[in-house]
């Protein structure tokens, strides 16, 4: 069981898919990786032996993956809301940022529907 940047790879998987289970670590990234560190991409993440994966891990090391990744993004979302931009307004309502619309779409964003109430109070017997 390879273990790189605090993540266990999947030992059944190839290498190049097992790399993407770190955060931060997409197809392109691993293939390069692997690239670099001149291992087959079909080799299964069982199959490593210490040296390749302390290659690995020693380039994996280079970039900024996992809780790094996830402090800077929200970091950077914190930025926008503290200048005042169009994009930081947007992370703050909840709204979609990159300019689709969000006048009938948008639900994974905004949530479920809420239909506005006629403002009639229900009576509940005490």
């Amino acid at each position: 069981m390879a273990r790189i940047a605090g993540v266990v790879l999947p030992g059944n998987k190839r290498i190049e898919v097992a790399l993407t289970a770190i955060k931060g670590i997409g197809r392109s990234t691993s293939r390069r990786i692997l690239q670099e560190a001149k291992i087959s991409l079909d080799l299964k993440a069982e199959k490593l032996t210490e040296q390749q994966e302390a290659l690995i891990r020693s380039l994996v090391e280079k970039m900024v993956t996992e809780g790094d990744l996830v402090r800077k993004v929200s970091l950077d979302v914190k930025r926008l809301q503290d200048i005042g931009t169009w994009r930081g307004m947007r992370h703050r309502k909840k709204l979609p940022v990159r300019g689709q619309t969000s006048r009938r779409n948008a639900r994974t964003r905004r949530g479920k529907k809420r239909t506005g109430l006629s403002g009639r109070v229900t009576l509940t017997k005490t």
